[in-house]
């Protein structure tokens, strides 16, 4: 009996475990999933939950559930890898070794890498969006805001899902219209980058946005440190962003045993083959999603392009062929701009966002880079699509390459 390995259940991992499911000869292969609890949450839900688009128990379902049955599920944490011994250690005791292993364990928030912001401010005047217990601490942080300084801010890149924080900027203008308080309360939208967003084209749409609905951009801000006594925020060429309420992306890093491991990078980011997917640790071991160091947007899109890649690279390489280099950094996401609307971006590697209509040219029915209330419908669709679709790794009538078609190049 041969082992095939997936560090994390999240989106990449389940897709993955369930594809190989189907496709591996049970008497042949046994198909392990290690993840630290039994609790898979849809992550996209984590933006609404802060403005009572979502609860906590809207958005969260079992693991073991989203796992196809054959797949052997365990709930631990894992210690440390050794690619040289083909085997993975588990913190309590287990010893599992594999033929095969796919690193799929995310990336995650940890504010202890920013001077100043863990303290007994945090999840109060200082508050985050980016795990469930802070989306959901950051509602009642909500709630009580009466008026003042609201200041959106990204610490360092690259974060999962580089959107959402301009995201949180556009509902909180829009939840504060609702409220009656949007004269009461300045909106600061801080940010490592020189623009609003990563992509030219998109970041002057986005810009424009910002403009728009009366919030502040504030780029190349480098944070030295959160001065939470006085309220503020300090870059290292000493400029100040003072707050009332600090919404914080903290710098996102790889899981810690890829650095127990000594197999990734400053991060904790798995070295990967930008197009192959797999990991220049060693030839069977593959590396997707938010693990990886690639050039790609970390968000969910991805995980699930980058999944019918490696999934056909896998069968070459059972098969004794050699991998190809697909993945083309092919990415796509709703962007709420509040008020029941959306942008929608579909880009790669080598392209950024244009304007058109996507899945299918001239007729859509989602516009790329235009605010519709169409595509607001389908990012909240979308979570029917993740539960339903995408993680039991069924047919999508969406293609893991990024194609042209439909686009206006001009």
């Amino acid at each position: 009996m041969k082992n095939f390995v997936i560090l994390g259940a999240g989106t990449a991992g389940t897709i993955m475990a369930n594809k190989l499911a189907r496709a591996l000869p049970a008497s042949q292969w046994r198909i392990t999933v290690v993840d630290r609890d039994n609790d898979h949450p849809y992550q996209p839900g984590f933006l609404f939950v802060p403005f009572h688009g979502y609860e906590p128990q809207d958005i969260v379902k079992s693991r073991r559930k989203t796992l196809n049955p054959r797949v052997n599920f365990l709930e631990a944490l894992i210690e440390r890898i050794e690619p040289d011994h083909n085997r993975v250690h588990l913190k309590n005791g287990t010893v599992l070794a594999y033929d095969f292993l796919i690193i799929a364990t995310g990336t995650q928030p940890v504010p202890a890498q920013n001077e100043g912001m863990l303290g007994p401010e945090w999840h109060k005047s200082v508050g985050e969006f980016y795990t469930l217990e802070g989306c959901t601490k950051l509602q009642r942080q909500l709630d009580r805001f009466e008026g003042g300084r609201l200041v959106v801010h990204i610490a360092e890149m690259p974060i999962k899902c580089p959107v959402a924080p301009l995201e949180f900027a556009f509902l909180a203008d829009a939840y504060f219209r609702a409220k009656g308080l949007r004269d009461k309360v300045e909106i600061d939208y801080v940010t490592p980058l020189s623009s609003a967003f990563t992509k030219p084209k998109t970041s002057e749409v986005l810009g424009d946005f910002l403009d728009r609905r009366r919030i502040h951009l504030q780029p190349d801000f480098a944070l030295a440190r959160v001065d939470q006594e006085a309220k503020k925020i300090v870059s290292w060429d000493e400029r100040e962003v003072p707050y009332d309420l600090l919404v914080t992306v903290p710098t996102n890093m790889g899981d810690p045993v890829i650095a127990a491991s000594g197999i990734g990078d400053e991060l904790n980011y798995v070295p990967t083959d930008k197009h192959t997917l797999l990991s220049k640790v060693a030839p069977n071991i593959f590396a997707i999603g938010d693990a990886t160091d690639l050039p790609a947007s970390k968000a969910g899109s991805v995980a699930h392009f980058q999944a019918d890649v490696l999934f056909a690279n896998i069968q070459s390489i059972l098969a004794g062929r050699a991998p190809e280099e697909k993945f083309d950094g092919h990415a796509n996401c709703f962007i709420e701009t509040g008020g029941g609307k959306a942008l929608l971006v579909d880009f790669s590697y080598d392209v950024e966002p244009l304007r058109g209509h996507y899945p299918m040219p001239l007729v859509g029915p989602l516009s790329l880079l235009k605010e519709t209330r169409l595509n607001h419908f389908g990012k909240l669709m979308f979570r029917w699509v993740y539960w339903n679709m995408l993680l039991p790794a069924r047919p999508l009538p969406v293609g893991h390459q990024f194609s042209m078609s439909g686009k206006n190049a001009a």
